[in-house]
């Protein structure tokens, strides 16, 4: 057994592992990444990235290249009995807004995801670790390590272990959390990716058959010229028993929906079968052992939330781990995981099998189409955790607010807002999200009266990568003397979203995972420290850990 150099072992190379270990990694923790597969998988599952998921994908620095290598989701074209019958476009009336720059979700082949996040973990010096099965896990005596056992024999040590293997995890089995809930037997679905070339079938569209007695659904695949994501109720036995997928099994399926000719779907590999399962771990931790995404829920597909709600416990995640491994937080910050997620992962159950109701029950109808999975809700955007012992509270106040904080505007635990703001040394174009994006946590101050509090905080935490300082001037402000990363809200769009209005006053913690800690007057230099010493260690700490 060697000594643990490992800061922590993340198990499973999909896009949840893969964003903790990017998360991780550019935080300067000592991180490695394994997967049993031989080969990284060139499966396209997951269709893409929701509007939250693309904030956090941009808070890695790949977001770019997401939207380069995918594309907007494609208006719906619904067929009944081999002819079209109506046209939807769920996403004809959205439109970017100061407080979100994602206003739909991204189509992307989830391998090509991956490719991009290795790539981005790479550049940190990390390469996903494959032929490496996870058959064993035990934690220390002393309580500082875990012991990790692999198929070929072989030992390692880690300070913490991740579980982000899928469904089937063998990390949650090893630590024998349940995970109760139910499997739908006969609501089941064949998928594969497919080559199809066919002229008669535009490629800007999601094709979308519903009959009686079954449907297809046909997305083309970005980047590729005739690779498409192929849906479809399976094939019977005489006993009504579904049929594993073959081609020709799609071959036909495609004949008997479509009215195409089988021929013309030349090649059909990754081939599954779902069925709907909707179940959730009782506990996220173990000690120094967690689990993230499908290791610690799976859900209805309607809504498209399963990479997102993974790639989103990765970055709740993340950070908490980092404070912890540096020294600046005690283990305990570990349970606020839990103690957010958790909730989440109910909600979001609830959510995708309501969405799968509503979606069955409208294919019913000529015209019914998947957009009915569809709701402002799947975006991603409203997730907060107001019940969070991490949102701060004051005595005698409303729950996760601090006293006297504007009736408007995000509350503690919500997402923080965006918003398009000039750099004030510059007078370039920026905006929020672009100064809270990093390994850090972030103190927004708005009027002259927050000004001291922010020269306490960089006096405190310095220009390290932990806290950083930003005033916020308003447009008739004189920012001549604006300290560094200074921002000016030109268009007022910044105060307006945070509550504070016009000449209006106040301080937000935004946490590194852009949800608000704090909101407090700006004079109140007490909640603020209080609320980084939490997060960061008392300033003696801070200095000891660098």
């Amino acid at each position: 057994m060697t000594d643990a150099s490992t800061d922590v072992l993340i198990v499973g190379a999909g896009p949840t592992g893969l964003t903790l270990a990017l998360d991780l990694a550019r935080r300067g923790a000592a991180v490695r990444i394994v997967d049993k597969s031989p080969a990284h998988p060139r499966t396209s599952r997951a269709k893409g990235p929701n509007p939250r998921s693309l904030e956090i994908l941009a808070d890695l620095g790949v977001v770019d290249e997401v939207l380069a290598a995918g594309s907007a989701p494609l208006p719906m074209r619904v067929y009944r009995d081999h002819r079209p019958v109506a046209e939807t476009d769920p996403w004809a009336d959205a439109a970017p807004t100061p407080a979100t720059r994602f206003d739909r979700p991204w189509l992307i082949a989830q391998w090509r995801l991956e490719e991009i996040l290795r790539a981005r973990l790479a550049g940190h010096g990390v390469r996903v670790e494959l032929g490496r099965e996870v058959v064993g896990l035990e934690e220390e005596a002393d309580g500082h390590h875990v012991d990790v056992t692999f198929a070929d024999g072989r030992a390692e040590r880690a300070r913490y272990v991740v579980g982000c293997d899928g469904a089937h995890s063998p990390v949650r089995k090893l630590l024998g959390i349940t995970f109760d809930g139910t499997t739908a037997e006969d609501q089941v679905m064949v998928s594969g990716d497919v080559e199809l070339d066919h002229e008669d079938l535009g490629r800007d569209r999601w094709h979308q058959w519903f009959d009686a007695d079954g449907a297809v659904m046909l997305c083309p695949i970005p980047g590729t010229r005739t690779g498409w994501w192929f849906q479809a109720g399976p094939e019977r036995d005489a006993d009504g028993r579904p049929l594993a997928p073959t081609l020709d099994g799609f071959r036909r399926l495609l004949t008997q929906h479509t009215g195409l000719p089988g021929r013309h779907l030349t090649r059909a590999e990754l081939l599954s079968t779902y069925r709907v399962n909707v179940r959730m771990a009782d506990r996220y931790r173990v000690g120094r052992v967690l689990l993230a995404g499908d290791a610690a829920h799976v859900h209805a597909i309607a809504g498209g939330l399963g990479m997102n709600t993974g790639i989103q416990d990765a970055f709740n995640l993340g950070w908490k781990l980092g404070q912890v491994l540096t020294g600046q937080a005690d283990a305990g910050l570990l349970d606020t995981y839990e103690e957010e997620r958790l909730p989440v992962a109910a909600w979001t159950l609830d959510l995708t099998s309501d969405r799968l109701r509503a979606t069955l029950e409208a294919i019913r109808e000529p015209g019914g189409n998947l957009s009915s999975a569809m709701t402002p809700e799947t975006a991603g955007l409203g997730i907060g955790y107001r019940w969070s012992s991490l949102a701060g509270t004051e005595a005698g106040t409303e729950a996760g607010k601090a006293p006297d904080a504007p009736a408007t505007g995000p509350h503690p635990g919500d997402r923080a807002p965006d918003a398009p703001c000039r750099d004030a040394a510059t007078g370039e174009r920026t905006h929020l999200y672009g100064t809270f994006a990093g390994p850090h946590t972030t103190v927004l101050g708005f009027g002259p009266a927050s000004a001291a509090v922010l020269r306490e905080v960089a006096a405190t935490y310095g220009e390290g990568p932990g806290v950083r300082a930003c005033r916020v001037y308003a447009a008739d402000e004189d920012h001549g003397t604006a300290e560094p990363g200074s921002l000016i809200d030109d268009q007022g769009h910044a105060a307006a979203a945070y509550g504070f209005g016009a000449g209006g006053s106040g301080l937000v913690v935004i946490r590194p995972d852009h949800h608000a800690g704090i909101v407090a007057p700006a004079g109140d230099p007490g909640s603020v420290r209080e609320y980084l010493r939490r997060l960061h260690g008392a300033p003696g700490m801070v200095d000891a850990v660098r």
